[in-house]
C-alpha cells in the first residue's frame, strides 16, 4: 500500500512546532496525490491548511494503541516525533524513566528518588531475558552478565549523556547489580570494595555545576573482573581528561571538587587542626563560584563516608592524612597574595601566612617558593637567564602549580584504589562500565569541549558499526536478503581531528614552538581546512573561532587557551623545589620516572623507533591532546574486543524539576546521543518484527474461515499478508518472524480496527433490533389486555336484563342439584371400591405380619442358642486368654524369685569364701607369730652360748694382756712424759664411752624384759582364743548334725508331696556352675595359701638380713681395742655381755610395733568372724523357708497347667460341632454324630494315656527334684561348713568332709542322669501322642478359623548393642529410601524405631549409651539432610520423621502437659531415668533448619513456573489477544525457558502435597508449607506485574483472577482452606481487581482506595500508571485520576516499598501431636535390614 493512501480523514500527523518541536493534528479531508495543502485540525480545535510537499509529507502519528511502548523500534511509524511522543507519554504519564530504542537503553533523569532499585528488583531481573521485563538499567546489566557467562566473552556497558543526565548514578547501579548477583563465597568482600571506590572517585572527581549537583568532571572506565565461576575477584579503573581548570576556577553558581568542601566542613575537628583550615568562604579556590553549599547535602557527613570508604579499601589513617595535607596545601596556595611591582614585576611576601602554611604542610623552602613563583628561568645554549614575571603571569604559575599537584593527587588516589582492588590469580572475563561525558555544546566552547566531542565522535562511530552489525546478523539469522543501508559515517570528522596534519597534530606542532600562540595555530587551521573540508568552517563574524560539523550538531570553538591547556606545563624551577620536599608524597609526585605501584596501567607507553634527544628545559613532553588520543585509542581497542551495551542518559529539563519534560532539550539530546540515528537505520529496513504466533493471535480476526482451516499457522500468516498487503516489498518472511516496513503495522491495525468497528456496528444493529422488537411485543401484549377487559365490560353492560338474570339463576340451581347427584353417585362407587380394596389389603398385611412374627420367633430361638454358644465360646476364649496371661505372669514372677534366690546364693557363697579366706589369713598370722617366737627363743639360746664362749675367750685374752702390760710397763716409764697428756685425754673419752655404754645396756635390758613379758601375755591370749575357736568349731559340728537331721526330715516330707515342677528343672543346670564356682574358690584358696607361705618366707629372709646387717655394722674387735683393761674388767664384773644385744636394738623395736598392730587387727577380725557366723546361720534358715514357698507355688502352677491343657482338649470338639451344624445338611447329622463320638472316644483315650504318662512323669520329676534339692542343700551346707572350718579344723576332718561330699555328689549325679533319661523317654511318647491328636483334629477344624495363640507380650523397646549404633544410623537414616518406606507403613516409622532404641538405653539406665545414641542420631539426620539438600522427597521424609521423633520425646517424657492424651499403656512406656529436654531443643532447631531448606527447595522447583503460568499463560483462551508490542528481543538474548501453564503449577503443587502426605507430614506443618508456597506465588506474580507494563491490562486482570480461582479450588479440593494460604493471595487478587475496575470518576477512585487495602500507595499508583489498553476501545488512566487516588491515599500509613519480599519466611511452629501408635505393636520391616535389633 502506498504511503500517500494513509493520509485519509481521521488519521493524525505531526506538524513542526517552535515550542513543542512537534504538534499533533488530525486530517479533516482525504489527501489526494498532487494536493499542495493538507487540511488538518489541531488538538486545540484550530483548523489549518498546512502546505505540504508531495515528496515529503508530514510524518504520520501512530495509533494510540501503540503509544507508550517499551521499545521505540516497535512503533509502526519510526521518526523523531513518534520517539519524542512515546518518551513523553512514558515519562510524564506512566512515570517510567527507562525505554529501549533497539540496543540502546534511554534513561531519563526523574530528579526524584524512585523505589525501583532495591535488592528485590535486582533479584526480579536476575536470570530474565531482556525483553521479558520492563526496561531497566538492571536489565542491561543482566544481559551483559548473561552474555558473559554464556559466551565467555568480555562485555562493556557504555553510559553517556550530558552533565546532569544521571550517568554517574546509572554506572553506580550497574556496578551494584554485578556486586549483588555475583556474590563471592570468600570473606574478602571484593564487591563491597568495588562499590566503595565510587564515593571516593565522586569526592575527588565530581563537582556541582549549573546543570548538576554531582557532575563527573572526568571520564571513567571500570573493568570488573570475574573468575571462572563468574564471581567478582577484583576491578581496575582508568580515568580520562580530568577537568583540572576547575581546581582554580569555577563559574557562577558552581563549586570546586566535593573533597575541598568536605575538608573545610570538618576543619574544626581535632584531627584536622594542624591543617589550619577554615570555612569554604575563606579560600579563593572554593568561594569563586559564590555557591559553597548544596541544598540537602551535608558535607561533614559526606566526609565521614569518604573516610569510611577509604578504610574499607584498606587505605588507613596515615594515607588519608597525607591526602588531606595535599588538599589543604592546594587551598592555602590559592590564598597566596601576589603583589604587582610595576608593570613587569611581581612579588610574594615571605611572611605571607598562607604561603608559610603551604610550605609547612609540604615541607618546602619558603624563600625559594616565594621567589620562583614570581620569576622564571630561561635556559639557552649559552646562558641561563632569570626573568621576572608580571602579576598575571605569577598568578597563572601559581594556579598551574595547584592544578599540577591536584592532577598528580587524583592519579595517585586512582592508583591506590586499583591497588586495593587488585587480585591474585588469573582473570577469566570482565565487564567494563564506561561513564563518560556526552556531546557538549555551550555558548563558549574550549579545549575541554573539543576533547569531549572528539571522544563522542569515536564512540558514535563504534556505535554505528555495532548497530549495523547487529542488523546484519538479525537479517542473516532470519534468512532475509540483505540490502545495503545508508547510515551516517563520521570517519571524515575523526580524520579532520586526528589524521596527519589534522587539528590535534597542528596543535601539538604549535605547542613545540617557543613563541607559539593560539592565533598562529588558528591561522594554520584556516589555511589548511577552510573551503577544503566541508566539515570545517570559519565563523563570519569572528577571527578567533572555528566551527566543526559533528555528527550531532555544529559546534563553535574559541581558540583562546588551547595551547596552554594542551601544554599543561609548570615552570621547571617549581618542580625542582617540589622534588626537594621532605614530605614523601609530594616528592614522589614530581620524580622524573615515578614507578607505578599499580599492576594496571592506565596510560600507554609509546616508544619511538629511534632515540629522541631531550632538551635541557624538558619542553618536549607529551601534550594533553596526544595523551588523550592514545588513551582513547586504547579504550576503543578494549570496546571493540567486547560486546557493547549502550545506556543513553537524557536530561528532561534544565530546572531539575521532577517528571517535567522539555521537548526541545530532549530532542536535542536524542540527536546528540545517537538514538535518532538508530531509529533512522531501523526505519530504512524493516523496523517492525513479529513472530508468527504473535501475528496469528493479533490478526486472526482478519482471516477467513477457509484460511483458518489450514493447520500450519505460518502458512496462514503468509496467505493473509499476501491478501491484505499487495506490495510484497513492504514485508519479508523470516524463519521465525515477519519483518514489516514502517507504517505497515499501523495499516494492519487500521484494518483490524475497521473490522472490529464493523463487527461492533453489526452487533449493535442486532441488539438494538432485538430490543425494539422486544419493546414492541410488550406494548402489543399490553394493548390486547386492555382491549380484552374493555370489551368484556362493554358486553356485560349490554347483556344484563331482568329476564336474563332469572333464567341464569334457574339454570344455576338446576346445575347445582344435577351436579350434586352425580357427585354422590360417584362417591358411593368409590367408597365401595375403597372398602373392598382395604379388606383385601388388610388381610394380606395381617397374613404377612403373622408370617413375619413366626419367622422372628424362630429366629429369636435360633439367635438365643447361637448367642449362648457364642457367649460360651467367647467366655472360654477370654478365660483361656486370662489363664494364659496369669500363667505367664506367674512364671515371670517365679523366674524373678529364682533369679533373686540365685543372687542371694551367690552373695552367701561370696560371704562364706571371704570368711574362709579371712580365717585362713588369721591362722597364717598366728602360725607366723608362733614360728617367730620359736626363732627368738632359739636366737636367745645361741646368744647366751656365744656370750659364755666370749667370756672365756676374753678372760684368756685378759691374762695375755696382763703379761704384755708388765712388759710394756717398762716402756711406759720411758714414754710417760710424752703420753701423759694423751692418756688423760683418752681417759676422759673412755669415761664418756663407758657411761654411754652402761646407759644403753641398761635401757636394752629393760626393753628386753618388757618384750619377754609381752610375748608371754600374747601367747596366753592366743592360746585362749584358739581354745574358743575350737569350741565354736564343736558348736558348728553340732549345728551341722542338726541341719542334716532337718534335711532328712524335709526329704521324708517331700517324698509324700508328688507334684509336677517341670519348669523348675532348669535349676539343675546350675549345679555344674556351682561346682565350677566351688573349684574356683578352692583354687583361690590355694592361691591365698601360696601367697601366705611366700610372704612368710619373705619376712623371715628380711628379718635375717636385718639382723645380719645390724650384727655386721658393729666391729667388736675395734671396740675392744679402744677399751682399756680396766674397762674390760668393769664390763666383766656384771657377768653379761650387753654388747651382744646392740645388734638387736632396731629389730626388737620393729617387731614390737608390728606385733602390736597385728594384735589389734586380729581382735577386730575375730569379732567380725563371730558376727558373720551368726548371720550365716540366720540366712540358712531364711533360705529353707524360701525353698518351701517355691515348692508350694510350683505345685499350684502345675495344677493350673494340667487343668488348662484338659480344657484346651475340649475346644476342638466344640468347634467340630459348630462347623458341622453350619455346613452339613440335615441328612448328614447322624453320620456326623457317629464320627464325633468316635473322635471323642479316641481323644479321651489319648488324653487318658497322656494324663497317665504325665502323672508318671510328675512322680519322676518330683523325685528328681527332691533329690536335686537334697543335693543342693547338702552342697550349700558343705560349702558353709567347709568355708567356716577351712582354717580351724584339722586335716583329718577336712578329708572326711570332702570324701563324704564327693560320695553324695556322685550318687546324686548318677540318679539325676537316670531320671533325665526317663524324662526324655516320656517326652518322646507325649510328642507322638500329641502328633496323633493334631492329625485327627485337622479334619474337624477345616471349616473353623484357627484359634489364635497367645501372642508374646512386648513392652515397646528395641534391644541393641552400643557397637551397633553405626549400623542403625547407616541402615535406618543414611541408606533409607523414602519411597520404600511410605508404602503400607505407619508414618514416622524410622522415628518410632529410633525412640524405641532410646527407651532401651533409658531402661538400662546407661547415660553414656543414651547420650551416644542421641548424638549419632542427630548427626545422621544432619548428614542425610546435607547430602540431599536439593532432594524434596528426602527433605520431606526427614522433616516428618524429625517431627515425629521430637513428638515421641515429648509424649513419653513423663511431663503432664504431654501425657494428657496418652493411653494407660503409653503412660507405662514413659522414660524413667533421664530428662531429654536439651535434646528436644536441639531436635527442634534441627527441624526448623530442615523446614527452611525444605521450603527453599520447593520454591526453587516452582519459582520458574510462576510467571509463565500465572501471568503469561492464557487460562481463558482468546480473551486477551496479543497487543502489538513487538518486543525486539536481541539476537543475543535466547529465550530458552519452557512453556509452563497454570496446569503445570497445579501439578507441581499436587506433587508437593501428595509427597508430604505420603511421608506422613503433620497437617499443621503441611498447611504452613502450602501457605508459604502461595505467598511466593502471589509475591512473584505481583512483582513481575509491577515490572511488566504490557501485562497491566483489563483482560490480563481477568486471566489472573481466573488463575487465582484455580488455586482456591485446589485448596478446597485438598481441604486446606484453614491454612490461611488464600489470604496470602489477597494483594494479587486486589491488583487483578484494580486492572478490571473502571478508573474514570471520583467514585471509582474512592472505591479503589476502600478495596485495595492490601496494596501500598506506591503499588496502587504503579499499577495505575502502568495500565496499558490492548485495543483502541479501552482508555488509558489519566494523570488527573492517578493524582486523585494519590490524594485519597495520603492519609494511609504504609511502607513506601514497591516490591514484595519473596524471601520472606513465615514463622514456623511445630504443634505437639501425640502418636496414636502403640510402641509394643510396632514391627521392623525386613527391608530396613535391622535384623540385629530385638524387640523387647
Amino acid at each position: 500500500m502506498a504511503l500517500a493512501e494513509l493520509y485519509t480523514q481521521y488519521n493524525r500527523v505531526w506538524i513542526p512546532d517552535n515550542e513543542e518541536v512537534w504538534q499533533s493534528a488530525e486530517i479533516t479531508k482525504n489527501y489526494k496525490a498532487g494536493d499542495s495543502f493538507l487540511h488538518v485540525q489541531l488538538e486545540d480545535g484550530t483548523e489549518l491548511s498546512y502546505p505540504v510537499d508531495p515528496a515529503a509529507l508530514p510524518p504520520l502519528r501512530n495509533p494510540d494503541i501503540l503509544v507508550g511502548e517499551n521499545d521505540l523500534t516497535a512503533l509502526s511509524y519510526l521518526h523523531e516525533p513518534a520517539v519524542l511522543h512515546n518518551l513523553k507519554i512514558r515519562f510524564v504519564e506512566s512515570k517510567l524513566i527507562y525505554t529501549y530504542s533497539g540496543i540502546i537503553l534511554v534513561a531519563i533523569n526523574p530528579y526524584k528518588q524512585l523505589p525501583i532499585y532495591g535488592d528485590a528488583i535486582i533479584h526480579a531481573y536476575s536470570g530474565q531475558n531482556m525483553g521479558d521485563m520492563d526496561p531497566h538499567i538492571f536489565a542491561v546489566a543482566e544481559e551483559a552478565y548473561k552474555q558473559m557467562a554464556r559466551n565467555n566473552k568480555n562485555q562493556s556497558i557504555i553510559v553517556s549523556g550530558e552533565s546532569g543526565a544521571g550517568k554517574t548514578v546509572s554506572a553506580r547501579y550497574t556496578m551494584r547489580y554485578f556486586a549483588t548477583v555475583s556474590k563471592s563465597s570468600s570473606n574478602a568482600h571484593v564487591e563491597d570494595k568495588v562499590l566503595a571506590s565510587n564515593p571516593i572517585t565522586e569526592a575527588v572527581g565530581n563537582a556541582k555545576t549549573t546543570r548538576n549537583d554531582n557532575s563527573s568532571r572526568f571520564g571513567k572506565y571500570t573493568e570488573i573482573s570475574f573468575d571462572r565461576s563468574y564471581q567478582i575477584i577484583g576491578a581496575n579503573m582508568r580515568t580520562y581528561l580530568l577537568e583540572k581548570s576547575r581546581v582554580v576556577f569555577q563559574s557562577e553558581n558552581e563549586r570546586n571538587y566535593h573533597i575541598f568542601y568536605q575538608l573545610c566542613a570538618s576543619a574544626m575537628q581535632p584531627e584536622y587542626e594542624h591543617l589550619k583550615l577554615g570555612s569554604a568562604e575563606e579560600f579563593n579556590y572554593t568561594r569563586m563560584g559564590g555557591s559553597t553549599v548544596i541544598e540537602g547535602v551535608d558535607d561533614r557527613a559526606n566526609m565521614l563516608e569518604t573516610q569510611k570508604t577509604f578504610a574499607l579499601l584498606g587505605l588507613k589513617g596515615d594515607f588519608q592524612m597525607d591526602v588531606f595535607k595535599m588538599l589543604a596545601a592546594i587551598l592555602h596556595l590559592g590564598n597566596v597574595e601576589v603583589a604587582a611591582v610595576g608593570d613587569e614585576r611581581s612579588s610574594i611576601s615571605v611572611e605571607d601566612k598562607h604561603l608559610r602554611i603551604f610550605c609547612e604542610l609540604l615541607d618546602l623552602n619558603c624563600d625559594k617558593m616565594a621567589r620562583w613563583l614570581c620569576h622564571r628561568k630561561i635556559v639557552t645554549t649559552s646562558e641561563t637567564v632569570v626573568k621576572p614575571m608580571t602579576r598575571a603571569q605569577a598568578v597563572n604559575a601559581r594556579d598551574a602549580l595547584a592544578k599540577k599537584i591536584y592532577s598528580h593527587l587524583f592519579d595517585f588516589i586512582v592508583e591506590r584504589i586499583n591497588q586495593a582492588l587488585q587480585f591474585s590469580g588469573k582473570q577469566h572475563t570482565f565487564i567494563g562500565v564506561l561513564d563518560i561525558y556526552g556531546f557538549e555544546t555551550f555558548d563558549v566552547n574550549s579545549f575541554e569541549q573539543f576533547c569531549i566531542n572528539y571522544a563522542n565522535e569515536k564512540l558514535q562511530q563504534q556505535f554505528n558499526l555495532h548497530v549495523f552489525k547487529l542488523e546484519q546478523e538479525e537479517y542473516m539469522k532470519e534468512d532475509i536478503p540483505w540490502t545495503l543501508i545508508d547510515f551516517y559515517d563520521n570517519q571524515p570528522v575523526i580524520d579532520l581531528i586526528e589524521a596527519k596534519m589534522g587539528i590535534l597534530e597542528l596543535l601539538d606542532e604549535e605547542c613545540l614552538l617557543p613563541h607559539g600562540k593560539d592565533e598562529n595555530w588558528l591561522q594554520k587551521l584556516y589555511n589548511n581546512f577552510v573551503n577544503k573540508n566541508t566539515l570545517f568552517e570559519k565563523p563570519r563574524m569572528s577571527n578567533t573561532s572555528f566551527i566543526i560539523q559533528h555528527f550531532a550538531d555544529k559546534v563553535e570553538y574559541k581558540c583562546e587557551g588551547f595551547l596552554e591547556k594542551n601544554r599543561d606545563t609548570v615552570h621547571e624551577v617549581l618542580i625542582e623545589i617540589l622534588k626537594e620536599s621532605k614530605f614523601h608524597l609530594c616528592a614522589n609526585f614530581f620524580q622524573d620516572s615515578p614507578v607505578s605501584i599499580s599492576p594496571f596501567s592506565s596510560t600507554i607507553n609509546i616508544k619511538s623507533a629511534r632515540p629522541v634527544l631531550k632538551s635541557p628545559n624538558k619542553q618536549l613532553r607529551t601534550t594533553v591532546g596526544s595523551k588523550f588520543r592514545n588513551s582513547l585509542s586504547l579504550l576503543m581497542v578494549t570496546l571493540n574486543a567486547t560486546t557493547p551495551h549502550y545506556v543513553r542518559c537524557i536530561k528532561p529539563n534544565d530546572e531539575k524539576l521532577p517528571f517535567e519534560f522539555d521537548s526541545k532539550r530532549v530532542a536535542q539530546q536524542l540527536r546528540a546521543c545517537g538514538v535518532l540515528e538508530t531509529i533512522r537505520i531501523s526505519a530504512q529496513s524493516y523496523p517492525s518484527r513479529w513472530t508468527y504466533i504473535e501475528f496469528f493471535s493479533r490478526y486472526s480476526i482478519l482471516m477467513t474461515q477457509q484460511e483458518l482451516s489450514i493447520n500450519d499457522k505460518k502458512q496462514i500468516c503468509k496467505i493473509v499478508l499476501q491478501r491484505l498487503i499487495q506490495d510484497h516489498n513492504q514485508y519479508q518472511f523470516g524463519r521465525t518472524k515477519i519483518f514489516f516496513r514502517a507504517g505497515q503495522v499501523a495499516y494492519l491495525e487500521k484494518l483490524r480496527s475497521d473490522k472490529l468497528r464493523h463487527a461492533c456496528i453489526l452487533i449493535q444493529t442486532r441488539v438494538r433490533g432485538w430490543l425494539q422488537r422486544r419493546r414492541f411485543l410488550a406494548v402489543r401484549r399490553a394493548a390486547l389486555t386492555v382491549q380484552q377487559y374493555f370489551r368484556g365490560q362493554r358486553t356485560v353492560r349490554q347483556a344484563v336484563t331482568a329476564r336474563n338474570l332469572k333464567e341464569t339463576w334457574a339454570a344455576i340451581i338446576i346445575q347445582k342439584y344435577c351436579r350434586g347427584y352425580l357427585v354422590r353417585r360417584l362417591c358411593q362407587l368409590i367408597h365401595v371400591a375403597t372398602v373392598t380394596i382395604q379388606a383385601y389389603t388388610r388381610g394380606f398385611l395381617a397374613r404377612k405380619k403373622y408370617r413375619k412374627m413366626r419367622e422372628e420367633q424362630k429366629a429369636v430361638v435360633l439367635q438365643k442358642y447361637a448367642r449362648a454358644w457364642l457367649a460360651r465360646r467367647r467366655f472360654q476364649n477370654i478365660r483361656r486368654f486370662v489363664l494364659n496371661i496369669q500363667l505367664s505372669y506367674r512364671v515371670q514372677q517365679l523366674q524373678k524369685k529364682i533369679e533373686e534366690q540365685s543372687r542371694e546364693n551367690h552373695g552367701l557363697l561370696e560371704r562364706l569364701t571371704n570368711l574362709a579366706s579371712a580365717h585362713m589369713n588369721d591362722v597364717d598370722t598366728i602360725q607366723k607369730l608362733e614360728s617367730e617366737l620359736e626363732k627368738l627363743t632359739a636366737q636367745k639360746r645361741t646368744y647366751e652360748e656365744k656370750g659364755k664362749k666370749y667370756k672365756e675367750d676374753s678372760e684368756q685374752k685378759i691374762l695375755k694382756l696382763e703379761n704384755q702390760n708388765k712388759e710394756l710397763q717398762e716402756q711406759k716409764e720411758t714414754l710417760e712424759i710424752k703420753l701423759q697428756e694423751k692418756t688423760e685425754e683418752m681417759k676422759e673419752k673412755m669415761d664418756n664411752l663407758t657411761q654411754q655404754l652402761f646407759n644403753d645396756v641398761q635401757k636394752e635390758e629393760n626393753q628386753r624384759m618388757i618384750l619377754e613379758k609381752n610375748f608371754q601375755n600374747q601367747k596366753q591370749d592366743y592360746e585362749k582364743e584358739i581354745e574358743l575357736l575350737k569350741g565354736e568349731v564343736k558348736i558348728l559340728k553340732e549345728e551341722k548334725n542338726q541341719l542334716q537331721q532337718q534335711i532328712q526330715q524335709e526329704i521324708i516330707i517331700q517324698d509324700g508331696l508328688k507334684m509336677e515342677v517341670g519348669q523348675l528343672t532348669k535349676q539343675t543346670q546350675k549345679i555344674p556352675e556351682l561346682q565350677k564356682e566351688i573349684e574356683l574358690l578352692q583354687t583361690q584358696k590355694l592361691d591365698v595359701e601360696k601367697q601366705a607361705h611366700s610372704q612368710k618366707r619373705e619376712l623371715r629372709e628380711k628379718m635375717s638380713e636385718v639382723t645380719k646387717q645390724l650384727l655386721e655394722s658393729y666391729d667388736f674387735e675395734d671396740v675392744r681395742s679402744r677399751l682399756s683393761t680396766e674397762d674390760l674388767e668393769h664390763l666383766n664384773e656384771d657377768g653379761e655381755l650387753w654388747f651382744a644385744y646392740e645388734g638387736l636394738k632396731k629389730a626388737t623395736r620393729v617387731l614390737e610395733s608390728h606385733f602390736q598392730s597385728q594384735k589389734e587387727i586380729y581382735e577386730k577380725e575375730i569379732e567380725g568372724l563371730n558376727f558373720k557366723v551368726e548371720h550365716l546361720s540366720q540366712d540358712i534358715n531364711h533360705l529353707q523357708k524360701l525353698f518351701r514357698e517355691e515348692n508350694d507355688i510350683n505345685d499350684g502352677i502345675r495344677l493350673e497347667v494340667s487343668r488348662l491343657t484338659s480344657e484346651n482338649l475340649v475346644i476342638p470338639d466344640l468347634k467340630q460341632q459348630v462347623a458341622e451344624l453350619e455346613n452339613q445338611k440335615s441328612d448328614l447329622e447322624n453320620r456326623l454324630q457317629e464320627q464325633t463320638v468316635k473322635l471323642k472316644e479316641m481323644s479321651n483315650r489319648l488324653h487318658y494315656e497322656l494324663e497317665r504318662d504325665r502323672t508318671q512323669r510328675r512322680t519322676t520329676e518330683s523325685q528328681n527334684e527332691v533329690e536335686r534339692k537334697e543335693k543342693e542343700s547338702l552342697k550349700d551346707t558343705i560349702q558353709g561348713i567347709e568355708g567356716l572350718s577351712n582354717g580351724l579344723m584339722q586335716d583329718e576332718v577336712q578329708g572326711e568332709l570332702q570324701s563324704k561330699m564327693k560320695q553324695v555328689t556322685t550318687r546324686l549325679a548318677v540318679e539325676n542322669m537316670d531320671l533325665e533319661e526317663k524324662l526324655d523317654m516320656k517326652d518322646r511318647i507325649i510328642k507322638k501322642l500329641e502328633d496323633q491328636i493334631k492329625t485327627l483334629t485337622k479334619t474337624i477344624e477345616k471349616s473353623e478359623a484357627h484359634v489364635p495363640t497367645v501372642p508374646k507380650e512386648y513392652i515397646g523397646m528395641m534391644e541393641y548393642k552400643k557397637e551397633d549404633e553405626e549400623r542403625i544410623i547407616q541402615n535406618l537414616i543414611l541408606d533409607l529410601k523414602p519411597r520404600g518406606v511410605v508404602v503400607n507403613m505407619i508414618p514416622g516409622l524410622p522415628a518410632h524405631i529410633l525412640f524405641m532404641c532410646v527407651r532401651y538405653a533409658d531402661y538400662l539406665n546407661d547415660a553414656d549409651m543414651l547420650k551416644s545414641f542421641m548424638n549419632v542420631t542427630i548427626d545422621g539426620i544432619k548428614q542425610v539432610v546435607k547430602e540431599h539438600s536439593e532432594d524434596f522427597e528426602m527433605l520431606s521424609f526427614w522433616l516428618s520423621n524429625t517431627y515425629y521423633f521430637l513428638n515421641c520425646l515429648k509424649q513419653y517424657s513423663g511431663e503432664e502437659e504431654f501425657m494428657k492424651h496418652n493411653t494407660p499403656r503409653q503412660n507405662k512406656n514413659c522414660l524413667k531415668h533421664f530428662d531429654l529436654s536439651e535434646y528436644r531443643q536441639i531436635l527442634s532447631d534441627l527441624a526448623i533448619q530442615i523446614y527452611h531448606q525444605f521450603i527453599i527447595v520447593m520454591e526453587n522447583n516452582i519459582q520458574h513456573m510462576i510467571v509463565p503460568g500465572m501471568l503469561e499463560y492464557e487460562s481463558l483462551q482468546g480473551i486477551s489477544g496479543l497487543k502489538p508490542t513487538g518486543f525486539r528481543k536481541r539476537s543475543s538474548s535466547i529465550d530458552d525457558t519452557d512453556t509452563y501453564t497454570m496446569t503445570s503449577i497445579l501439578q507441581q503443587l499436587s506433587y508437593f502435597y501428595s509427597t508430604m502426605c505420603q511421608n506422613g507430614l503433620d497437617s499443621e506443618l503441611l498447611k504452613q508449607a502450602v501457605k508459604q508456597l502461595f505467598f511466593l506465588i502471589g509475591a512473584v506474580t505481583l512483582n513481575s506485574l509491577f515490572l511488566r507494563k504490557d501485562m497491566c491490562s483489563c483482560r490480563k486482570g481477568m486471566q489472573i483472577r481466573c488463575n487465582i480461582s484455580y488455586l482456591e479450588e485446589w485448596l478446597k479440593d485438598k481441604n486446606l482452606q484453614s491454612s490461611n494460604a488464600k489470604e496470602t493471595l489477597e494483594p494479587l487478587s486486589q491488583a487483578a481487581w484494580l486492572l478490571q475496575v473502571k478508573k474514570i470518576t471520583d467514585d471509582d477512585a474512592k472505591e479503589i482506595c476502600e478495596h485495595c487495602t492490601s496494596l501500598s500507595t506506591v503499588q496502587i499508583v504503579k499499577i495505575l500508571n502502568s495500565y496499558t489498553p490492548i485495543d483502541d476501545f479501552e482508555k488509558r488512566v489519566t494523570p488527573s485520576f492517578v493524582r486523585k487516588v494519590q490524594t485519597l491515599l495520603n492519609n494511609r500509613e504504609d511502607v513506601p516499598q514497591l516490591m514484595l519480599d519473596t524471601k520472606h519466611l513465615f514463622q514456623v511452629t511445630f504443634p505437639f501431636t501425640p502418636s496414636p501408635h502403640a510402641l509394643e505393636l510396632i514391627q521392623v520391616p525386613s527391608s530396613f535390614k535391622l535384623g540385629f535389633l530385638t524387640r523387647v
